[in-house]
Parts: C-alpha cells; sequence; structure tokens
C-alpha cells in the first residue's frame, strides 16, 4: 500500500488495538456524505437522482463530525454530490483533522480552483480527484466536454501549493487493458499523483448507465491483462497487494462492507452506499441490526458481480494483517 508511513502504522496501530480488545466488526474508513447535490451529472452515479427536497439539504457540521466521532473509524472519505458545494465543507475537514482522522476529500475537481484557499495542507489530508480515463474517455463518464482538463489543471494548482492529492478512477466493460496502463500511467508519471485508487464499476442501481457495469470475470481479466509486466508494483497505487491479487482473480475474499459504511443526510445506509436497503440511526444500529451473512458474492444476488473497494478492500486488509508474510509483502510494496 503507498499510504505514508505515518499513516500506515496509525492504522496498523488501531487494527492492533482492536485484535486485542477482541472487537469483531469495526469500521476502518467512513464514506461521509454531507450532501447529494452535484455540479456534474456522470453516468456511473444516482446521487443527484434523489428527491429535490433532499439535493437542497446539507449536513450540518457538528452532525457530520459526531457520525465519525461515533463510529470511532481513523479514516474518512467525504463524498457526494460534490463536497465543495456545501459552504462549511472546510470547517467539516478541519475539526475531523482536529480530532486526528485521516481525510480524503473527493471532488471532480472542477470547483477546486476557486476553493483551494479555504483549506491548508496537512499531513493527513488529500484530496482525492475523480479521473476516470483520459481526456474523451473521462469527458464522456461526466457527460461534459473540458473536465478532464480542468481537473488536470487543478490537480497541478493543489499540488504546486503543497497539497497530498490522490485520484479514484472507476473501470467499465468498456475499458481495455490497455486504457487501465494508459490512465494510470500518466497519472502516476505525468501528473505525478500521490495515490491512485481503483476500482471495477459495479451496478449501482440509481446510476443512469445500467449497461456497462463489469462481471467477476471480466474484472479478473481486465486487471490481470493490465497488471502483466510488474507494472502494478510501479504505480503509486493506494491498495494492498491483497486487493490487487483479489482484482485479477488470484485470491478470493468475502465481503467486509460494515468496515467501510457510508452516512448520509438519511443515516447509516445498510449495508454498503452501492445498495440502498434502508438507514440506521447509528453506526451500532448498522452493525447489530444488519444480517450482513445476507450479503456479498454468493449470498445476494445484487452482489453477483461486485468486487468493489468499499466490500473488498477491508477484507484485504483484515486478511494481511492476519498473516506475517502478508504483512510483510504489504510493507514491501508487492
Amino acid at each position: 500500500m503507498a499510504m505514508p508511513l505515518r499513516q500506515s502504522i496509525r492504522l496498523g496501530t488501531y487494527l492492533l488495538t482492536q485484535k486485542l480488545r477482541g472487537v469483531e466488526r469495526y469500521p476502518l474508513l467512513v464514506e461521509l456524505e454531507p450532501l447529494f447535490a452535484c455540479n456534474l451529472t456522470c453516468a456511473g452515479c444516482g446521487k443527484i437522482q434523489q428527491p429535490a427536497h433532499l439535493l437542497k439539504q446539507r449536513m450540518p457540521v457538528e452532525q457530520a463530525v459526531g457520525a465519525i466521532v461515533e463510529s470511532g473509524a481513523p479514516m474518512v472519505s467525504i463524498a457526494g454530490g460534490e463536497p465543495l458545494m456545501h459552504k462549511e465543507i472546510d470547517e467539516i475537514v478541519r475539526r475531523l483533522l482536529a480530532l486526528g482522522k485521516i481525510v480524503f476529500l473527493c471532488t471532480n475537481a472542477v470547483l477546486m480552483p476557486r476553493h483551494l484557499h479555504r483549506f491548508t495542507p496537512h499531513r493527513n489530508f488529500a484530496w482525492m480527484v475523480h479521473i476516470d480515463g483520459l481526456r474523451e474517455r473521462h469527458d464522456e463518464s461526466v457527460a461534459k466536454e473540458g473536465v478532464f482538463d480542468q481537473a488536470v489543471a487543478a490537480i497541478r494548482e493543489a499540488k504546486a501549493a503543497g497539497f497530498r492529492v490522490n485520484t479514484n478512477t472507476t473501470f467499465f466493460d468498456t475499458d481495455t487493458p490497455q486504457d487501465v496502463i494508459d490512465v494510470l500511467d500518466y497519472l502516476n508519471d505525468e501528473l505525478g499523483v500521490d495515490n491512485m485508487q481503483i476500482s471495477p464499476g459495479f451496478a449501482y442501481e440509481k446510476a443512469p448507465d445500467q449497461e456497462h457495469w463489469l462481471g467477476v470475470e471480466q474484472t479478473r481479466e481486465l486487471f490481470r491483462k493490465a497488471f502483466g509486466g510488474g507494472r502494478r508494483r510501479r504505480w503509486r497505487l493506494n491498495h494492498s497487494p491483497m486487493f490487487l491479487d483479489f482484482l485479477e482473480g488470484k485470491v478470493d475474499l468475502a465481503c467486509t462492507a460494515w468496515a467501510i459504511p457510508s452516512y448520509s443526510l438519511l443515516g447509516w445506509q445498510k449495508p454498503c452506499y452501492l445498495l440502498d436497503d434502508g438507514y440506521a440511526a447509528t453506526y451500532r444500529e448498522l452493525l447489530e441490526e444488519t444480517d450482513w451473512s445476507a450479503y456479498g458474492r454468493g449470498n445476494d444476488p445484487r452482489c453477483a458481480n461486485c468486487m468493489a473497494h468499499c466490500g473488498y478492500e477491508p477484507s484485504a486488509v483484515f486478511a494481511t494483517t492476519g498473516s506475517l508474510r502478508e504483512s510483510i509483502r504489504a510493507a514491501a510494496g508487492r
């Protein structure tokens, strides 16, 4: 995993503490959605399909921070919608950093230049910019020309200002192994982002595009070919080696969606941000009142083709920390 050493130590200490306490289920990262509104209409996202009254709402700072404190998670990924449309998003970030949380602020980067001054570089803070391919592919994905160039310019500006910048890329069945190679080479070598996160597209039920999701075998073939020749070792991928093995089909893992829960204006989403089976008022309620054995590939037909980061990256982390061999491999970035 390409996470900075201090953050790896922080996460490792947290994992060890949970193990020593005998805690069975706990969060690694919370996906915090303080709003659903967005300035783009991406084909693979259905957040803006929410009712008009919800699109107008913004989560109060105290509610957002309180949910993270209640969960106890060491990491927070703030998404939406577009978080930079939240007038107090900078205050939410500052409050979470003051609590010692590792914070990733997800954005399509269109609004970054006009809001960059509201934030200060911090060792536990990183921008997470969504990049779904190179220029033509990305602009098609977000349904607007020119967004790729805006995002690249914003990334360069943020890097120049001293911020850590990560990227998140989702791949669909229209992507080839060469597409994967080209975008990761560009982000890693030419743009110089700090870390890259990748995920196979999963059939999010409210997304406008319901035709181009990857199946399990398609996912394995795509990444097996893209990772050939040792490329994955060279890329600064923000994933454990075992999760990358999982994408290639070298290992199989059970879903642990409870470790990356989603909290939004509606509450704690059951069982994950990709499926919508209701909401819990607290993280404890989410844990105790969700039948986790009913979800994951082989259990729920809706999960049949899911290999998404939110369900399987924590599984890989738990498997890694439970094995000396895998822990050494992860430390070596292999």
